[in-house]
């Protein structure tokens, strides 16, 4: 069982068990130990970071741990979480480490890891590391004298990077004429995403690029999306794109301001490769959040859906088993298996700009593939963890009040893999059913457990 690692990866508030540099230093001699020997070559493990205050002393912590057991650290600095995957595949490096709390505020952070291929690790291999953390036998492997690791810093990256990002983009096309504007969440985005769109020919109105190390993710990027669409709006822009903090997930608005979520992307992108004969077996793979109009769409277009538990590493891990290529979740993780193996909001956007000029239609017209089912969702905070199962009856009461929705809806509670949270989301076609319905099952959440 994990303790430390969640649904991606460790996290919390920095400078706070267990997101401590003693913890951090714990993670990289684990991880070292892990994967140190995967080679005939002397090891290396790559290190990149967002742009949060604490992002310094926890890479100086990592680093360190990583080292003391005789690896070589590659760092490459603020750079987005895909580009990390991306990196330590292209690299040769024995694995990936990512600090970032992706779109939580600055106060958080975290750490994610990537195995040598790129895919983030599953679950039996952080639990190794979790195991090894504990053990007193690690320190009795570190080495001595020339045995100990170095630190490199990597100047190319971003430039790699960005060469790759723009490989992913058809080469007959270009994005002259268009204009964008782009929210880079003032996170680990901020220099490569304009450098790609304006290298593509697109004129980019640029906001959050000024990172402070306290400013990532603040009332702006893929979660504060506000600005983003009245710039749009404002400056008569084709789009906006916003990504957040670690830039592995994208939330674009059309030419009118409406917002387009992961959901509608999916669907957009999904028709395209059924009708280009693209996406493998017709199937497109989301979790159990996405909306029941993302099913209906690729019902209706000769496509299937099928879900997963909520994490973007779930949707991998089944497109992966299947041999699926494309996949994602609402928040706006889209996963094309074809060019990278993890969430990427800038090559997402790129897939969704290359349908726009293939096809020679706005973005609100490319939308309405998609009906929206209402949804509701509410969060419950509690004052302590503790599993939707734990809540007597709930269950129970969850089966009387689908029987309600007769068909034409679906309720689901989970716990937040991050936070003493419960979630209750319940969709369907009436707002006044599915409202009366979710706040049933809150109160009944909330009459049996303590909460804040």
């Amino acid at each position: 069982m994990r303790k430390l690692f969640g649904t991606d990866g460790v996290r919390g508030l920095a400078n706070v068990h267990p997101m401590t540099t003693d913890v951090a230093m714990n993670i990289g001699r684990a991880v070292a130990y892990v994967f140190r020997n995967s080679r005939n070559r002397r090891p290396r493990i790559l290190i990149g970071k967002d742009t949060r205050l604490s992002c310094y002393m926890l890479e100086n912590a990592l680093a360190a741990g990583i080292c003391s057991m005789g690896v070589d650290v590659l760092l490459i600095g603020p750079m987005p979480t895909p580009a990390i995957a991306f990196l330590t595949e292209s690299m040769r490096a024995d694995a990936g480490v990512v600090i970032s709390a992706s779109h939580n505020p600055f106060q958080d952070n975290g750490i994610k890891l990537f195995s040598s291929d790129g895919f983030k690790l599953p679950d039996h291999v952080e639990a190794r590391i979790e195991e090894l953390m504990d053990s007193p036998s690690l320190k009795k492997e570190m080495p001595t004298g020339e045995g100990v690791g170095k630190a490199y810093r990597i100047d190319d990256a971003r430039g790699r990077y960005i060469v790759f990002l723009k490989h992913t983009f058809p080469k007959d096309l270009a994005l002259d004429g268009l204009k964008i504007v782009l929210d880079c969440a003032n996170g680990a985005t901020y220099k490569v995403a304009p450098s790609v769109f304006e290298e593509l020919g697109a004129e980019v109105v640029k906001l959050g690029i000024q990172p402070s190390g306290t400013n990532i993710n603040q009332e702006c990027g893929a979660l504060h999306p506000e600005k983003m669409r009245d710039e749009v709006k404002t400056r008569g822009a084709d789009m906006g794109i916003a990504l957040d903090g670690d830039g592995d997930r994208v939330i674009v608005v059309d030419e009118k301001g409406n917002v387009v979520d992961g959901d509608h992307i999916m669907a957009i992108c999904a028709k395209y490769m059924i009708e280009n004969r693209h996406l493998n077996y017709n199937t497109v793979v989301a979790t159990v959040m996405s909306n029941m109009g993302l099913e209906k769409a690729l019902e209706n277009m000769g496509g299937r859906l099928i879900r997963t538990q909520v994490g973007d590493r779930y949707v991998v891990e089944a497109m992966r088993e299947k041999g699926y290529n494309f996949g994602g979740e609402q928040s706006g993780h889209l996963i094309f298996m074809d060019h990278i193996t993890t969430g990427d909001g800038i090559l997402a956007a790129l897939q969704l700009l290359s349908v726009m000029q293939r096809t020679r239609r706005p973005l609100s017209e490319l939308a309405s593939v998609m009906e929206t089912f209402p949804q509701v969702l509410h969060n419950v905070r509690l004052r302590e963890k503790k599993n939707p199962e734990e809540v007597a009856g709930l269950f129970d009461l969850k089966d009387s009040l689908e029987k309600e929705l007769n068909g034409t809806g679906r309720i689901l509670i989970r716990s937040s893999g991050t936070e003493p949270v419960i979630r209750v989301m319940v969709e369907g076609e009436d707002n006044n059913k599915i409202d009366k319905i979710a706040l049933a099952m809150v109160e009944h959440i909330r009459q049996r457990c303590q909460t804040e």
